[in-house]
């Protein structure tokens, strides 16, 4: 229990990866704030130990006030895990501004504002843990989804940063990198994979399991055990990292 104390806030978590990193720190005594857009999915979801909020990660004075009333009840917030974000893809001619935009708008941006605001009440404390999802896209690219992809290399390069910027102090910062996760993503990437390259929905379903190394989509829980041996006291010297979960070397 060598969180019990500590206020984490879980964007995307109502589901999938941040639903299951939710369940780990609370497994370890923390109190979880866990956003998302659709309050009936979180209260479904929530356990004893987690408290749900609507926040849509698009929405900068929105997160600002929801990240504010959430240290207003539960104090500080010292473990911030970005993760809520979207999977879709389209190639380069057919990639229009207003798509770019849409996921920029909630892979990157929503990041830089969920950890921005969670910083202001971090630093009032003497231990602090910012952990954002990326994906193996943004270590390698993907081919057919260049937003997708050029977002998640941003969220690395910004969170490098912030790790450069607090250097030295007791907060740190690091992201995780999944390659394919058995989650309602790939349920809904199969659909979009198999209507656009005209196979079956287990070809489609195939097609990302093949681009993980070993061969098999990954279990939230393998990605929620990289986010809480981040939180771990004997993790203190990692720091401004990629953990990359994604079967093999990428």
């Amino acid at each position: 229990m060598y969180l019990k104390g500590k206020h984490a806030i879980v964007t995307g978590g109502g589901t999938g990866i941040g639903l299951a990193i939710a369940r780990a720190l609370v497994a370890q005594g923390a109190e979880v704030t866990i956003t998302g857009r659709r309050m009936d999915v979180l209260k479904d979801v929530a356990e004893p130990g987690m408290h749900p909020l609507v926040m849509d990660v698009t929405d900068e004075a929105m997160i600002r006030d929801v990240t504010a009333r959430a240290v207003e009840v539960r104090g500080p917030v010292q473990i911030c895990v970005a993760n809520a974000g979207i999977a879709e893809g389209r190639k380069l001619h057919k990639t229009s501004s207003e798509f770019w935009r849409k996921i920029m708008a909630t892979n990157l941006d929503g990041c830089f504002y969920t950890v921005r605001e969670s910083l202001q009440s971090m630093i009032t404390t003497d231990w602090g843990r910012v952990i954002a999802v990326s994906s193996i896209a943004g270590l390698r690219g993907s081919a057919g989804a260049g937003a997708y992809a050029a977002s998640k290399h941003g969220v690395i390069g910004m969170i490098r940063s912030f790790a450069e910027d607090f250097m030295g102090a007791p907060y740190t910062f690091n992201t995780i990198c999944p390659g394919y996760v058995d989650t309602p993503i790939v349920t809904r990437n199969t659909d979009s994979i198999s209507q656009r390259a005209g196979v079956s929905q287990q070809e489609a379903r195939d097609i990302m399991i093949s681009a993980n190394r070993h061969k098999r989509l990954i279990a939230p829980e393998e990605v929620a055990a990289a986010a809480l041996w981040l939180c771990n006291p004997a993790c203190e010297s990692v720091n401004g990292t990629e953990i990359a979960i994604a079967g093999g070397q990428v």
